[in-house]
């Protein structure tokens, strides 16, 4: 048992530092295209995590299934609303200049 939980300890704390080095070295102008597609699959995430929580039979799977669902959900809600905005400042029609 303890050997598994370090394996699935390592494999989270090795993928953090993967992510982060990934993201680290995007491009700026390619961070609103990729945040929209990570929220897509943020939203499938939320999917499964709803699914989890359907099939959940002790009071410990529901509580957990309970809590993923609630940061899955304010994990999307919160990616669209940031996008929203990053979009919002290169929309042209709000910022006086006249189009290309």
């Amino acid at each position: 048992m303890t050997a598994d939980l370090w394996t699935a300890v390592f494999i989270a704390i090795l993928a953090a530092f993967a992510g982060y080095e990934v993201i680290s070295r995007v491009p700026v102008l390619l961070h609103t295209p990729l945040m929209s597609g990570s929220n897509f699959i943020h939203g499938i995430v939320l999917v499964g995590a709803i699914v989890a929580l359907g099939l959940a039979t002790t009071n410990l799977e529901r509580a957990v299934g309970f809590v993923a669902v609630v940061m899955g959900a304010m994990n999307v809600t919160g990616g669209y609303a940031v996008t929203e905005r990053i979009l919002a400042m290169f929309d042209r029609s709000k910022s006086g200049r006249p189009p290309p």
